[in-house]
């Protein structure tokens, strides 16, 4: 059993999970026209393309209806002012920001949040999308792929959450740590402060991040009928002391009959692995779907353009394939099974657990080293001892699995000597000078 120390109750009839890419863009579009008091938006990026920029112009008209709509957007503060890897040296997407400001007669907040000295060390990728009452999770940011602006798309989970408490939640939390705290700059105002100011405030955040948590919900928002499902709500930040990492081990430790996995990053923090070969042990039913390398965004087939960046996904690929080689008699009697998901030319990001088809992790966290002890990450825990999100989950699921082969051993994964030249000479180098442990703590 998994225990939490506050938790609110929503009703099955108030949860809502999207088909796709296309159906939560539509969604957050529809949502963002008929808003009355707030919008707040926290993702790693608002993208300068398409899909950004359609879905800022529909900010900036939703408060020139409403003047009084109280509009938030948070984003990392690093990731803001770069361009996009490889290409030229840009603004980034703040110079979109600054333009929408000064084109609008009204304005709307987008603040950077500076979670690491440097966007290597930590970024925000704290997820979740408030409109008045509306909780929409998902680890997805915006940009054209994540909101499938023009055919491509990047794969996630797209939940809809009905409950003025989780949003009143989310909000302040929001509120406390990046408003309040005057820690995090405003992106579309002016000059930021200079580097000595950002610098102790990034140190002060970060100290504060570090022991941040949601508020406990109160006793009038606690008021819940018998047949809701309970919800919680986490945070984490850092190695030491993260309230996030210690549910995800809970909720392993706790399974009994199934645990299912979705990760897009095949690369597990070791404790994490502990407890799932104790859960194997234990006779859990452990699936995974996880992401292709061709389904990452890093993936590159033309050996002509292939750039050093463009490893990770076979970085990836074979720590997947030794995960397997140690299981294989779980993946024999049928305890262990994973499936690869690929589509064309698209992207998976899922992410998320699901226990003993009765407590699910709605997370951004990659369940990685980096959202292990670098990022901020949070999640939403449902507590479904009822049942009653069975059939939207096996739903779910089968969307998901539409695109995916079952992986029976190792042998049914891509081999080092397949590799194009370029990716396999490079892994072999980074396993000679050692580098490749170094990388595996930041991707």
């Amino acid at each position: 059993m998994v225990i939490v120390n506050s938790n609110v109750g929503i009703a099955n009839t108030d949860i809502d999970i999207a088909h796709c890419a296309a159906d939560f863009k539509q969604m957050l579009l529809a949502e963002i026209v008929q808003a009355k008091s707030r919008i707040y938006i926290s993702a790693l990026y608002i993208q300068d393309d398409a899909a950004g920029r359609e879905v800022l112009a529909a900010l900036y008209q939703a408060k020139q209806q409403t003047p009084t709509l109280d509009i938030c957007l948070f984003v990392d503060f690093h990731r803001a002012q770069r361009g996009l890897i490889g290409e030229k040296e840009s603004g980034g997407n703040r110079d979109l920001y600054l333009a929408l400001e000064q084109q609008h007669q009204v304005s709307i907040n987008i603040y950077g949040v500076p979670v690491k000295r440097k966007e290597l060390l930590g970024v925000l990728h704290l997820k979740g999308m408030v409109i008045d009452n509306v909780l929409l999770y998902t680890g997805a940011s915006i940009n054209d792929v994540y909101l499938q602006q023009a055919g491509r798309y990047r794969l996630d989970r797209y939940y809809r959450l009905d409950s003025q408490a989780l949003a009143d939640n989310f909000c302040q939390y929001l509120q406390d740590y990046f408003i309040d705290s005057s820690l995090a700059p405003r992106l579309n105002h002016g000059e930021l402060p200079d580097s000595k100011i950002v610098k102790r405030n990034i140190l002060r955040l970060t100290r504060l991040l570090k022991s941040s948590t949601y508020r406990p919900f109160s006793a009038d928002q606690r008021d819940y009928k018998a047949d809701d499902i309970q919800t919680s709500m986490f945070v984490g930040c850092g190695r030491r002391g993260n309230q996030l990492n210690r549910v995800i081990r809970d909720l392993v430790r706790s399974s009994r009959d199934t645990l299912v996995i979705f990760t897009p990053y095949f690369n597990l923090p070791k404790p994490l692995l502990r407890d799932l070969d104790a859960a194997l042990k234990r006779g859990v039913k452990i699936s995974f779907i996880v992401g292709d390398k061709k389904a990452n965004d890093f993936y590159n087939a033309d050996e002509a353009t292939f750039s050093t960046v463009e490893v990770v996904p076979y970085i990836y690929e074979r720590l997947l394939a030794t995960f397997l080689s140690r299981r294989q008699k779980y993946l024999d009697n049928g305890t262990l099974s994973l499936r690869l998901w690929q589509h064309d030319n698209n992207s998976f990001h899922l992410k998320g657990l699901v226990v003993d088809e009765r407590y699910h992790l709605l997370t951004g966290s990659n369940l990685n080293p980096r959202a292990w002890a670098l990022d901020l990450e949070n999640a939403i825990l449902l507590d479904d001892e009822k049942g009653q999100l069975l059939d939207k989950f096996t739903a779910e699921f089968q969307r998901i699995s539409q695109h995916t082969k079952k992986i029976d051993k190792p042998s049914d994964i891509e081999s080092v000597q397949s590799y194009p030249d370029k990716p396999r000479k490079l892994l072999k180098k980074l396993r000679m000078t050692q580098i490749d442990r170094l990388l595996k703590r930041f991707l």
